[in-house]
């Protein structure tokens, strides 16, 4: 669970915490993310993104630099999280990765109607996974250029 209000690069939402932790470690020992906060369901991804809840404060929620988003969430599925990511003026120019086991073609779909910045199919084998998550955090946090940067 993460801090109230921290600073963070990468918000992870993921129930799994097998896939969690090899993201977390494979962000780390890449040297991607000064910081990863990891949101176990949907409902906290959204408490922390818009300071509801036990994140509640008075200053304004620093934003992450990416969102990992698995869409089969407990509370609030992945497919809720992204469409209110994307309909909120504060949020709405945060690149959201979709990371899940999912190969089906309408979450594909439906997730690029919502706004998804990419879609990846999580792959089976470990080191192949880590690869992934490496590759991803290589391109969203080193070289891709967001809104309001020089």
């Amino acid at each position: 669970m993460a801090e109230k209000h921290e600073e963070f690069e990468i918000l992870l939402v993921e129930d799994n915490a097998t896939d969690a932790e090899l993201c977390l470690r494979t962000l780390r020992r890449s040297n991607l993310a000064n910081h990863v906060v990891w949101a176990r369901d949907g409902a906290e991804a959204l408490d922390i993104l818009f300071a509801r809840g036990e994140y509640a404060d008075k200053a304004p929620a620093p934003m992450p630099r990416l969102i990992l988003l698995d869409l089969r969430l407990p509370r609030v599925d992945g497919m809720e999280v992204l469409r209110q990511v994307k309909a909120d003026e504060r949020t709405r120019t945060i690149p959201v990765v979709v990371l899940t086991s999912s190969r089906e073609d309408r979450d594909v779909v439906q997730s690029y109607e919502q706004g998804v910045n990419s879609f990846v199919s999580k792959p089976v084998e470990f080191e192949e996974f880590a690869s992934v998550v490496t590759q991803l955090g290589l391109y969203w946090l080193l070289v891709n250029r967001p809104p309001g940067t020089r």
